[in-house]
């Protein structure tokens, strides 16, 4: 990536250092051609030759400027730098115009005698194209390095975020692939048709963990119709001694979510549930929408186990957990969410709260 940005910003500079040299030459040309006398060709080469020292002093003051870390000096060093440096070249620039003006002419018919007002006037107008070129130079090269910056942030967040996901699925699916097969090695012998339901379910949550492998929005409904599948399965594991309740706005169906962002929740319920709970364990899943706000919860009957560094931890509080969790959302929405965790009569809560400036209306975003 650096080197391909390092590519750019060469190709940017040749064309920019060509494009506007070009442009001064014919700047100068269409000044200076209509005043002065003697062929076409000789004026017009005496005025390229006078604007090709700029050309190759930029080029000078470039290799003076790409030896100084500029990103770790300030401001005033490199306004220092862009002076001083123009200053000098300008003095250099009108040493080869003094010598081009032999040249092409006779010190009778010198187009800018070296006089006093000369000079100062020569100096200043040098110094100030060189100044102009120097903090363009400048500008590019900060704006270049900061889309860089920019873009490899983007790119490590983007990273990062799969990393996780991948690690919350590898977590999930030993231990959850191994419960399920061993039901439905049980109940092929029992019950075939519920075996086969079973196998229906557990390849369409497979279907989705595969699908979702980033961290793009996914329809709340498409959330929810997996965390379905993922119950359904654990129901037939637990038989009575599981009851699952749903209240799902239709409204909120269609609010674009982080995928995974219901099921760890749905996981640990259980998981927890089973081992605080009195029987039958009671989860409910919930959604709705108030005003611009998406709320989530997911609770479940039994007491919360907080996680300890070193015994057993939650689902969410390990390579996946409440940190993960809150970092997900964090990276998603910023300061526009609100995650909590509470205990009451008997009951764990997980809330999630999901604001947006736009609202919604009809399950969509507007």
């Amino acid at each position: 990536m650096k080197i391909e940005i390092e590519q750019n910003k060469s190709a940017i500079f040749w064309f920019l250092q060509i494009a506007c040299w070009f442009c001064y030459f014919l700047y100068v040309l269409l000044v200076f051609y209509s005043n002065l006398d003697g062929s076409r060709l000789k004026i017009i080469l005496w005025i390229f030759f006078l604007c090709l020292p700029g050309f190759f002093l930029s080029l000078l003051l470039r290799q003076l400027y790409k030896k100084i870390d500029y990103k770790t000096r300030s401001i005033f060093f490199l306004s220092a730098t862009v002076l001083f440096g123009s200053f000098v070249a300008s003095h250099v620039w009108l040493g080869l115009d003094q010598l081009l003006n032999l040249i092409f002419h006779s010190a009778e018919d010198s187009v800018m005698p070296l006089t006093f007002r000369n000079y100062v006037w020569s100096v200043f107008l040098w110094s100030l194209i060189l100044i102009s070129w120097s903090s363009f130079y400048l500008f590019i090269n900060f704006w270049t390095e900061w889309k860089f910056q920019r873009d490899r942030a983007e790119k490590a967040d983007v990273l990062a975020q799969n990393a996780q996901l991948q690690m919350l699925k590898h977590q999930l699916n030993p231990h959850f692939l191994f419960n399920s097969l061993n039901s439905i090695r049980a109940l092929i012998e029992e019950d075939e048709s519920n075996a086969t339901e079973m196998v229906t379910q557990l390849s369409e949550f497979l279907q989705y963990s595969l699908a979702c492998s980033n961290y793009s929005g996914v329809p709340l409904k498409t959330e929810i119709e997996a965390v379905r599948q993922y119950l359904a399965i654990e129901k037939k594991r637990y038989e009575d001694k599981l009851q699952i309740e749903y209240e799902i706005d239709p409204a909120a169906e269609n609010y674009p979510v982080l995928s995974f962002l219901v099921h760890p929740l749905v996981e640990n319920a259980v998981k927890y549930g089973m081992k605080t709970s009195p029987m039958p364990l009671r989860i409910g899943v919930k959604a709705n929408v108030k005003g611009s706000t998406l709320n989530l919860e997911v609770w479940n009957t039994g007491r919360w186990i907080a996680p300890q560094p070193n015994n057993e931890k939650n689902v969410i509080s390990d390579g996946s957990g409440l940190d993960n969790m809150q970092n997900r959302l964090t990276n998603a929405y910023g300061g526009n969410h609100r995650f909590e965790v509470k205990e009451n009569d008997g009951k764990v809560h997980i809330v999630i709260e999901i604001k947006t400036k736009s609202g919604i209306r009809n399950g969509k975003r507007i």
